[in-house]
């Protein structure tokens, strides 16, 4: 068996079907053309899940809405990276996480989550899904089993669960939610007829330093605009699971109408060949930037996996079984509020003012008043989500660079 590095260059493609091209052509159109009525009936009937495909069939091309050559080569690599059997792709990540709760969520049901989570998440779980009649349960860090099913019981009696969500590690503030534990949740929630699903939100990490699935995630997600294409030139997202949960998915992308385009497409199989070469120099970078911020006197706190036994002593068991990396993501949180972030922010010369992560080019943002912005305001103080924090993506840029250009914009905001 071939290596996933090796894989994201060579899985599923084969030259000589495509005119001897070493990279796959982008397949730029709307429609396909059949080469009989038969035919389209067929494949009609097949994308649209009206008739099982017979075995030895292959499903071509229909209108780009379906999908593409493009998209089902980047969906066969990501579900060989993630190591499950089909990956469905989306025109973003918030599409990728909309479609998923919209699909698996029904008027009455109760979707059980954590927190923090990204800005847009949580604002489709706390007002959208509300608006579908969908009741949302909060699951506090460290309540077990038993003590969310006596809540949830006593909140929406008779209630069916539709699925769990969790986010870790948590954007912005990096805390952790146990995946085995989330599993363990759902579980106590699943019957002889349903077993509540476990959706797991993966982008700060990515599979390479988590593997979710083997952790109990059915479905996981990706805004595949970060680590996956990784360039800061895609807006992409992406869900894998079993073929079971991944039809489903893949049936609410087509008529909500959420795929990703080929070119689109194209760029992230591009990005995911070098994907563990950029995770492995970007993560080597952030531990040298997290190590020289502690030093610095107008640093109060850096949350960073790294030092998780430093902020967050009862979150490093699940640390150290749950990741295998550290990853490039900080939470710094500086001596000052608003005023004092916004002068670092608008004097970094080396690292870019942006609200995106996990690209070449470091990244640096403010989330109280920018990703997370919508997030009720009574929360965001309680989640950690404060005036005085940062929230820094680390590149590949010289490692000196970054940790000169950061002292440089901190020295300015010493009394």
């Amino acid at each position: 068996k071939k290596t996933n590095e090796t894989a994201m260059l060579s899985h599923g493609y084969h030259a000589s079907e495509y005119q001897g091209s070493m990279k796959q052509p982008i397949f730029q159109t709307s429609t396909y053309e059949f080469e009989n009525a038969q035919q389209g009936r067929n494949f009609f009937a097949w994308a649209t899940g009206a008739e099982e495909m017979p075995e030895g069939e292959k499903l071509g091309g229909i209108y780009t809405r379906l999908g593409t050559p493009n998209t089902q080569l980047l969906e066969a690599r990501l579900a060989v990276l993630d190591g499950t059997e089909q990956a469905v792709v989306f025109g973003s990540g918030m599409a990728a996480i909309t479609s998923t709760l919209f699909e698996l969520c029904a008027p009455g049901e109760v979707l059980l989550y954590t927190t923090p989570v990204y800005g847009g998440t949580d604002m489709f779980i706390h007002h959208y899904l509300q608006q579908y009649k969908v009741n949302t349960h909060l699951v506090l860090r460290g309540q077990t089993a038993e003590e969310v099913m006596t809540e949830v019981g006593a909140k929406y009696p008779g209630a069916k669960v539709c699925a769990m969500y969790t986010e870790t590690p948590s954007n912005p503030t990096m805390d952790l939610f146990s995946i085995k534990e989330a599993r363990s949740i759902a579980d106590a929630f699943s019957t002889v007829d349903f077993s509540v699903p476990l959706i797991v939100d993966n982008t700060y990490m990515g599979p390479l330093f988590c593997k979710a699935h083997e952790l109990g995630a059915d479905i996981v997600v990706y805004s595949a605009t970060k680590y996956l294409a990784g360039h800061s030139d895609v807006i992409a997202g992406a869900a894998t699971g079993s073929a079971e949960w991944m039809g489903r998915v893949r049936m609410a992308r087509t008529f909500m109408g959420g795929i990703l385009g080929p070119m689109d497409s194209w760029l992230i199989l591009r990005s995911l060949e070098t994907l563990h070469l950029r995770l492995k120099a970007q993560a080597e970078n952030a531990e040298k930037v997290a190590t020289s911020l502690k030093s610095h006197p107008a640093v109060s706190s850096v949350r960073y996996l790294g030092n998780i036994e430093e902020w967050a002593p009862e979150q490093a068991a699940i640390f150290k079984q749950e990741y295998s990396s550290n990853g490039s993501m900080i939470a710094l949180y500086i001596k000052g509020g608003q005023e004092e972030s916004f002068k670092v922010l608008d004097h970094l010369q080396v690292i870019k003012l942006g609200v995106s992560l996990g690209s070449t080019e470091s990244l640096a943002e403010h989330p109280a008043t920018m990703t997370h912005s919508k997030v009720d305001e009574e929360h965001k103080e309680a989640l950690g989500i404060s005036p005085s924090l940062i929230r820094l993506s680390i590149g590949v840029e010289s490692p000196e660079d970054l940790i000169a250009d950061l002292s440089q914009a901190l020295d300015l905001i010493l009394p």
